[in-house]
């Protein structure tokens, strides 16, 4: 009887867990894993097709699977997109051949070719790569391969085979979720003749030194020009203590013929990398900053003229950023992405009248990454309440059409909350865009718990996003209000409301979160006495800041990988640079700086009375797992209801299917017990 008693009460929480991430019509953890991921790889040196992949995710089996598909640019097959590679693993990098005839891609990391039809399937090479790039001849690949330059423990001593250490005396020792381990990608070019590679692959670097950047350069940081003798690189050549304080990383060009190398940024002491060569050759843009040490500075198009041997700014007196920049086939324009008052879209410069910008995508979308084909422009787009997929554009404004449509079948009974666009007043006058994401089926009697989502970076803009993490479509399904405000320090609203934040980060930005709360607090709809404050990164700072200065507005906070304690963590992060920058050098200094003082959460916990969710990753060396273990200990000693959700595989993101569903449903029975009083 006991045994039958358990099985029903085992078979009747399963029912429940079942019901609850699979309630029709409301996205869950699972839904989001079931959708396909898009990756905008290529267009057909005719135009007329583009090459993307898609990842989809096996739960049980806590892994992902990337293949390759093709789809008309003009729109005339949306939707019918067809498949090219069903091999065991995933597929990536694809790349038309200069000569359209076949397709190279990366499988598990070896090049393969195809035909584009995705027949002929065949690897044609066994050297290790982690990314390439045909010569535009068709003779030569240029790609990035891992080089051991320094000694290991092990290397240093080879008798102790199980001794578990490292010996370090010198910075930069990991980095965001690696340990250092002595290699350095650098750049090779092999022959290349029709499906064959030649001879022995040349090193063009042959130093220790990344190209691209770590942790997400990829292979647009490298360019060939037009004749194929030029290749044009970003990389950071200095290391160690250097490396870890400084943003200048340059642009190298390599002469095939003469084997010499110029760096064409030097003197340059910010962040220059993305290089594209003109059509004709003569010219070269890339994306460059300014500021040294400032990693959130505004992008911008520089060119430089080989002829000439002069560079200068084609974005100057532009109040935002400029990113990725491609030319037109003729060479009159520079297509580049940029930020617009909390969108991400698409502009060119018309060089020939006089570097004017024109805007080419519109709409509360963000657009990007793009590549620019024959016919017209193939970009990734989305919102908040629309994964990503490719759209077409026409090279001048107009009208954009869809191609893919990846995820109908998934989506088609899946209810998204309405995204609206509110303007805050903040306490110093200005105006402040604000998202706002209602549940489902919002019914303005009803009143709902709301959470203020506090953004991350701190310097990166609540555009309209797709995440696959802080997913806000998420959140209003589990029937909450998302306030998204875009504080102080954010992009694409000039630099002046991007900068304010540097050596400020409890002040303005504070107060702009809690005006944004507060204003959306006012509505009837707010159940303003069931308030909730989330974040990660500068996000899971702000909810540690505002637990201790909130004035008892919030009910329940959730911070994910916070800074706690700026003193700890300076003495832990390795990217010093922006470190410096933003808390304006070290908190030794014998002048200390008002932010060293008054910011950091670890001075106002005798404030918390609310209780508090600390999530942190074990692999997390932007903000090591310290902070959030000192921020529990702190809610711990004080008798603050408290829960520590720790990931040790994990970095500054939750990126594996299992961990990231556990993270989404410890996250939401944390607010349903808090702000909806559920056990």
């Amino acid at each position: 009887m006991k045994k039958h008693s358990l099985l029903l009460a085992s078979l009747f929480f399963t029912a429940i867990l079942f019901a609850q991430t699979t309630t029709p019509g409301r996205l869950t953890p699972e839904k989001l894993w079931q959708l396909g991921r898009v990756s905008l790889y290529d267009i057909s040196p005719d135009g007329k097709t583009a090459v993307y992949g898609v990842t989809h995710f096996d739960i049980e089996g806590n892994k992902g699977s990337a293949d390759l598909y093709a789809v008309s640019t003009d729109g005339s097959s949306a939707g019918i997109a067809k498949q090219l590679t069903q091999l065991e693993g995933s597929e990536s990098d694809a790349q038309y051949r200069p000569d359209g005839q076949k397709i190279g891609f990366l499988h598990k990391g070896k090049l393969w070719e195809m035909n584009p039809d995705g027949s002929g399937a065949k690897q044609i090479s066994d050297v290790d790569m982690g990314g390439f790039h045909y010569s535009p001849d068709g003779r030569k690949i240029l790609f990035i391969q891992e080089v051991k330059y320094d000694k290991t423990t092990q290397d240093l001593h080879p008798d102790l085979k199980k001794a578990n250490a490292r010996v370090i005396d010198d910075l930069m020792y990991r980095h965001w979720n690696e340990w250092e381990d002595g290699s350095y990608s650098n750049i090779f070019v092999a022959d290349y003749s029709d499906g064959t590679l030649a001879g022995e692959p040349v090193n063009i670097m042959g130093e220790p030194f990344d190209a691209p950047l770590k942790p997400f350069g990829g292979m647009e940081q490298i360019a060939w020009n037009p004749s194929g003798q030029f290749i044009a690189y970003t990389c950071k050549k200095v290391r160690g203590k250097e490396y870890a304080v400084s943003t200048n990383s340059d642009i190298y060009v390599y002469d095939l013929l003469t084997k010499r190398t110029v760096n064409l940024s030097q003197g340059m002491p910010g962040y220059d990398m993305n290089p594209a060569f003109s059509p004709d050759g003569r010219y070269l843009a890339w994306e460059s900053m300014a500021t040294p040490g400032y990693e959130a500075d505004r992008h911008r198009v520089f060119i430089y003229d080989f002829r000439t041997k002069k560079q200068w700014e084609a974005t100057a007196g532009l109040d935002q950023n400029a990113t990725t920049p491609q030319w037109s086939a003729d060479g009159n324009r520079i297509y580049f992405q940029g930020g617009d008052k909390g969108t991400e879209q698409l502009f060119y410069l018309d060089l020939a009248a006089g570097n004017r910008v024109v805007q080419v995508s519109a709409g509360q979308f963000n657009y990007g990454p793009f590549i620019l084909g024959k016919n017209n422009i193939v970009s990734v787009r989305c919102s908040m309440a629309d994964p990503h997929e490719l759209f077409a554009l026409p090279f001048d404004t107009g009208r954009d059409i869809q191609l893919t449509y990846t995820n109908k079948n998934e989506l088609r009974d899946v209810k998204m909350g309405k995204v609206e666009k509110r303007m805050v007043k903040t306490t110093d006058g200005k105006d402040m865009l604000t998202w706002v994401i209602y549940p489902p089926d919002f019914d303005s009697r009803k009143q709902y718990p709301t959470l203020l989502y506090c953004q991350g970076g701190p310097q990166s803009t609540v555009s309209q996003f797709w995440s696959y993490r802080w997913n806000f479509q998420m959140m209003a399904a589990n029937d909450y209000i998302v306030v998204a405000p875009n504080r102080r320090g954010l992009p694409s609203f000039g630099q002046e409301w991007n900068a304010q934040i540097s050596g400020d980060w409890g002040g303005q930005a504070m107060e702009d979160l809690l005006a944004a709360i507060d204003d959306v607090a006012k509505e009837p709809y707010v159940d303003k006495s069931n308030l909730g404050a989330v974040g990660a990164s500068f996000g899971g700072y702000s909810v540690y800041w505002l637990a201790g200065n909130h004035n008892k507005r919030f009910k329940a906070f959730i911070s994910h990988c916070g800074l706690f304690n700026l003193e700890s963590w300076y003495g832990t992060t390795e990217e010093m640079f922006f470190a410096n920058h933003d808390l304006q050098g070290p908190y030794w200094q014998s002048s200390l700086p008002e932010t060293w003082k008054l910011d950091s959460p670890h001075k106002y916990v005798q404030n918390w009375d609310t209780p508090l969710l600390v999530i942190h990753g074990g692999k997390d060396f932007r903000v090591p797992e310290s902070e959030g273990m000192q921020a529990f200990q702190a809610a711990q000693l004080q008798g603050i209801p408290s829960k520590f959700l720790y990931f040790p595989e994990e970095g500054h993101f939750v990126s594996s299917p299992q961990n990231s569903i556990l993270w989404q449903r410890e996250f939401f029975s944390w607010l349903d017990q808090w702000l909806k009083g559920k056990p």
